[in-house]
């Protein structure tokens, strides 16, 4: 600044003090409403559109390079709960969005569903390293926490109110995810899984063939010892378990069932008698130790001559039962707004289907996609009308150009071929873009 200058400020009159109160006094209502429209430090940023499944990237620590899918519903709530869905062998995250009712459950509920997805190529999840099995370690489970903490900070969403839930792979990766953060999950679901830790190898295999056979045999105190060894210096509540298990399960066979509720029943210390035990549906036995109701610490739903592809619509809304989500009132999907109707034509190793989808709603159907879970050892080799992913399974059929409008009381017929190992019996149970079918 030049000397001139400069002493022309150090003469200078400072201003009345009448003068400085009353800018002052200008300025507040200034200052004020721009502190209203100012975007909050932690504005959504990163909040994705609602209503539909989105795949986010950039979600944090990520060592096994999965996949994040998020469904968002419209009427999301004020600090949501949060589910995280895990896929099966060979599936990902949006044949789990697409095969299972959980969005449809969140546009009821509120909540946020993530979906994770694998990308390595058996598309199963790592529930047999040693990185796996311990919090932090450094693979799937620190991919799933990342997603997790994204949905939270994100949403604000409610810290303790976050689920996990899984089919097969996904419910052996939701026993890994209670042992290896306990302070993060309130509760899980294990469809057709194993306990923590009854996977584990040294070899660097994804496959452990006696625990799947079930001959892995160990005592309570044995397989507790093996979810707490996870996280050693944990000492607080740990999550409530639900399990479910097929007693034809040929995939990862019933005594795993057995050894699953041995294993909760230790971590949660409660007696391995159970304290209730009823059947509310048929072929269902369910037992409940430690408490008698609806959230009790460990619950085992045991289905009769049920294979590993267990899992069908309904089981939904008794999960949210458990988590505590529901109040005891998930309304039910209307059924009826469709009807699947199905022929099979079998030999000694194939079949084909024909699958008529009619639209018994008022409205048209605009683009659709059919989920249905094929009998264990049936694979799809080609199909017509739709394309087929994946080819076993829980499957999503996906309309074809030409056939993805279906007026009311009109219909759509497309069919598959598929190889089978003795069951050659058509699916039970459709769901078209979410919503139950009649059978028929």
């Amino acid at each position: 600044m030049a000397p001139a200058a400069a002493n022309t400020l150090k003469s200078s009159r400072k201003p009345p003090r009448s003068v400085l109160v009353a800018l002052f006094a200008a300025l507040v209502p200034l200052l004020a409403a721009l502190t209203l429209v100012a975007p909050p430090a932690a504005a959504r940023t990163e909040a994705v559109p609602t209503a539909t499944l989105t795949e986010v990237t950039g979600f944090g620590a990520n060592p096994s390079n999965l996949q994040m899918y998020v469904y968002v519903p419209a009427a999301v709530t004020a600090h949501p709960a949060v589910l995280v869905a895990v896929h099966y062998c060979g599936g990902s995250g949006p044949a789990m969005y697409s095969g299972t009712e959980y969005a449809s459950l969140a546009d009821q509920l509120g909540f946020i569903v993530v979906y994770p997805s694998v990308t390595r190529a058996s598309k199963c999840f790592d529930v047999s390293s040693s990185q796996a099995l311990r919090r932090g370690g450094g693979s799937d489970p620190v991919g799933i926490k990342s997603m997790v903490d994204w949905v939270t900070s994100t949403y604000s969403a409610d810290t303790s109110r976050v689920f996990a839930l899984g089919i097969s792979s996904g419910a052996m990766m939701t026993n890994v995810l209670l042992g290896d953060y306990p302070d993060v999950f309130a509760a899980g679901a294990a469809f057709a899984g194993v306990p923590f830790g009854c996977f584990a190898t040294t070899d660097g295999s994804e496959w452990n063939t006696a625990c799947a056979n079930g001959t892995v045999i160990q005592t309570p105190q044995e397989w507790g010892d093996l979810v707490r060894g996870a996280d050693p210096g944990y000492t607080g509540p740990r999550p409530r378990m639900q399990l479910w298990h097929g007693t034809a399960d040929d995939t990862l066979r019933y005594p795993n069932f057995g050894e699953e509720i041995k294993q909760w029943t230790n971590v949660l210390g409660v007696r391995q008698t159970p304290a209730a035990t009823d059947s509310p549906a048929t072929g269902w036995t369910r037992t409940r130790y430690g408490a008698t109701g609806d959230r009790a610490p460990v619950e085992a739903i045991s289905l009769q001559g049920v294979t590993h592809n267990l899992y069908t619509y309904g089981m939904g809304a008794r999960v949210l039962t458990f988590f505590g989500l529901d109040s005891g009132s998930v309304p039910q999907p209307p059924a009826g707004a469709c009807k699947v109707t199905v022929t099979t034509s079998a030999w000694n190793t194939g079949l084909t289907a024909s699958v008529t989808i009619a639209n018994t709603g008022t409205s048209t159907v605009n683009g659709w996609q059919l989920g249905f879970a094929l009998p264990t050892g049936q694979t799809i080799t080609n199909g017509w009308g739709a394309t087929y992913n994946p080819a076993s399974g829980t499957v999503t059929a996906t309309n074809a150009s030409y056939d993805g409008t279906i007026a009311p009381d009109a219909s759509v017929t497309i069919g598959y071929q598929a190889n089978h190992t003795g069951n050659s019996a058509a699916p039970t149970a459709y769901m078209l873009n979410g919503t139950a079918c009649t059978v028929g």
